[in-house]
């Protein structure tokens, strides 16, 4: 009996002490997964409270100096009706034809007849009903969530938006509209279209994640600005390129930003209104955005056999377990796209870049560094990450190939780049003397510059000049992501290598013909400047020229001798 209560009396304190752990864990400040380098950028300590995290970086997110706003090209563009919802903060302004304090309850009941779809959404979301995550049993693999729900009230109290001690009862409507926490307010002024930060009011650690691209992706040669490409300064690439703001065609302008919103929303990856993390993991989610010519790695990736095991065996997985978790508990055999680029050194992070290294494009900055330590560091994760599912020899055989195929790729792509330059600035191109508008201000003229693919006036681009931009940014890329996703086809012969061969025999052909009929030209002006003399045809299109000037002489003589027979009869 004495054993049985000290039994007890232990098993009380164990279980008192095991509560404590638990209560300090979950009240821990939000530091777990939030790269050094980014308390370093904002000026905290990793002790910092989850106020004085999201506070900092709040103040960064919303500084123009640091990728908010219009950018620098401001003054050449205009938002049109769409971009307000593309990026709310700078363009969102709330309806004017809706005059009403409105409550909490309201919000529902009003969209469920106005916009059904949303509520919908909404209501099968954990948004929609937290008490049904809390009272799911620790069996269940989405159990996880109650220590996230946790989370969020903690970060809340350290704003000061949630007592101490009062749980979140829900998240509505009102609280990513209006303000968390809010019983009531004006729709016609107070309204808002949620964006990354509201997102970040609640979930710190995972917006601090994904702010942390702008702060562990800095290239030691400068082959591109710190921080790009990413998602945390996607908006920013958006703006910040100027054939995009030199466009008159906004509407078609805004197809390149509808894909450059992860840095003003979140619901890129997470689908208003059911924020469903089931659906970000899927590579459908990824496709919206990652497809097509320019980065076509849903096709890349679909087309492998990753791909092929997922879209065979993809069915028996569970999706609700937590990506960590997603091989051990939930039967996942293959890889997604959220699992390779979530995952660095074992954890899985919204940092979606810190294994990056050839980037958006392949460039001889990056070719001719791949043997410095930043590159082999992250070629080092890289081999970590496939070696979930497979051994480190074969992790390292792929890479090393797939390395080594971009820099064929790269190598054709940059030779025929010199053949245009150098008809460029031989002035020897169709119509560039005579017939050459340049590009709308702020873009300035380029041989084949990414512009070409966007603007087109008189002789510019030049169609050589549009196959040679066509070959870097779209055959070339794809010759990458193929190798970089293991589609044999997407960078062998149905796409890639073979259309990177076909460009250039264009581009050669075309420098020849030019070139050629540039020495005919030549040639005529030399003669045309002579007095007396005989033609010299010490060259084939010196002959080829006098050949011409032959045919010519008899299709006119022709011609005489008709125009004569006509005017006898």
């Amino acid at each position: 009996m004495l054993n049985s209560q000290r039994v007890s009396h232990y098993a009380a304190r164990l279980a008192l002490i095991l509560a404590f752990a638990v209560t300090f864990v979950l009240c821990a400040p939000v530091l777990a997964d939030t790269p050094d380098e980014t308390f370093k950028a904002l000026g905290l300590a990793k002790t910092a409270s989850p106020k004085e995290l999201y506070d900092a970086l709040t103040k960064r997110y919303y500084d123009e100096s640091q990728g908010a706003g219009k950018g620098s090209f401001s003054k050449y563009w205009e938002p049109i009706p769409i971009s307000k919802y593309l990026n709310p903060h700078d363009f969102y302004k709330p309806p004017q034809t809706i005059d009403v304090d409105a409550q909490r309850a309201q919000c529902v009941e009003c969209h469920s007849q106005v916009t059904p779809g949303w509520t919908h959404s909404w209501k099968g979301s954990v948004h929609g009903n937290l008490d049904a995550i809390r009272n799911l049993p620790d069996s269940d693999v989405r159990a996880y969530k109650k220590a996230m729900i946790t989370e969020v009230e903690n970060n809340l109290r350290s704003m000061g938006t949630l007592k101490n001690g009062e749980p979140l009862k829900e998240v509505g409507c009102i609280d990513c509209h209006m303000g968390v926490g809010k019983d009531h307010g004006q729709h016609k002024t107070e309204l808002r279209m949620p964006d990354a930060a509201a997102c970040g009011q609640c979930h710190v650690q995972q917006f601090a994640e994904r702010e942390s691209e702008r702060d562990t992706f800095t290239w030691p040669q400068d082959q591109w600005k710190p921080g790009h490409p990413s998602h945390a300064l996607s908006m920013k690439a958006n703006v910040e390129n100027a054939v995009w703001a030199a466009m008159e065609q906004r509407e078609v302008a805004e197809g390149c930003t509808f894909c450059h919103t992860p840095q003003t929303t979140c619901n890129s990856c997470h689908t208003r209104h059911e924020f469903s993390a089931v659906q970000a993991r899927k590579p459908q989610a990824c496709a919206i955005c990652h497809n097509g010519v320019d980065h076509n790695e849903f096709e890349g990736y679909m087309l492998s056999k990753h791909g092929t095991i997922y879209q065979t065996r993809g069915d028996t997985w569970d999706w609700n377990v937590r990506l960590a978790d997603a091989m051990e508990k939930g039967n996942m055999n293959a890889p997604t796209c959220a699992f390779c680029h979530m995952e660095y050194q074992g954890k899985f992070t919204h940092n979606m870049v810190r294994k990056s290294r050839w980037a958006f494009v392949p460039m001889p900055k990056i070719a001719e560094n791949l043997n410095h330590p930043w590159f082999t560091q992250r070629k080092e994760s890289w081999v970590s990450t496939c070696s979930n599912c497979h051994s480190d020899r074969f992790a390292r055989a792929y890479l090393d190939g797939m390395d080594k195929g971009i820099v064929s790729g790269l190598d054709i792509t940059e030779k025929a780049r010199s053949v245009l330059v150098k008809l460029y600035n031989d002035k020897l191109l169709p119509g560039q003397t005579t017939n050459r508008p340049a590009p709308p201000p702020p873009e300035k003229d380029d041989a084949g510059g990414f512009f070409q693919l966007f603007w087109q006036k008189g002789n510019n681009p030049s169609a050589i000049e549009y196959v040679f931009a066509d070959m870097w940014e779209h055959h070339q890329i794809k010759h990458y992501k193929g190798l970089a996703h293991m589609n044999p086809g997407g960078y062998t012969y149905t796409e890639g290598w073979s259309q990177l061969i076909g460009a250039a025999a264009k581009i050669n052909d075309e420098d020849t013909k030019l070139r050629e009929a540039a020495e005919i030209r030549a040639e005529l002006k030399r003669i045309a400047g002579q007095k007396r003399g005989d033609l010299d045809l010490d060259s084939p299109s010196r002959r080829a020229f006098a050949g011409g000037l032959g045919l010519l002489a008899v299709l006119a003589g022709a011609g005489l001798l008709m125009r004569r027979d006509r005017k006898g009869g």
